[in-house]
């Protein structure tokens, strides 16, 4: 099936809103646990986000993106939803960061 640019453009946005969205409801679920399953959380969204607004001369600081991804600003979210880490959490996540093939 071929889809124009535009619309692929379209369906990838609705996909990263509903993404973003699901992740704002999942507060319990803690950036560390998606870095150790997936790779990323929503700090890398952030950056991800931050870096393609670099690319193209668009104004946005980290802060501007945080905000867009957690939908509140990071320092809130984190005086809120943020746990403290485990031990097993601390060591899967430094394992999993030793190993380029599990993060982007």
């Amino acid at each position: 099936m071929s889809i124009d640019p535009a619309t692929q453009t379209e369906l990838e946005a609705a996909a990263f809103r509903r993404l973003v969205a699901h992740l704002q409801k999942r507060t319990d679920v803690q950036n560390i646990d998606l870095m150790n399953l997936a790779g990323f959380c929503r700090n890398c969204l952030s950056k991800w986000m931050k870096e393609e607004a670099d690319a193209k001369n668009i104004a946005l600081s980290l802060d501007d993106t945080r905000s867009q991804v957690y939908g509140m600003s990071y320092e809130e979210w984190k005086a809120l939803y943020q746990k403290e880490a485990s031990a097993q959490q601390i060591g899967t996540f430094n394992k999993v960061q030793s190993d380029p093939s599990k993060h982007g």
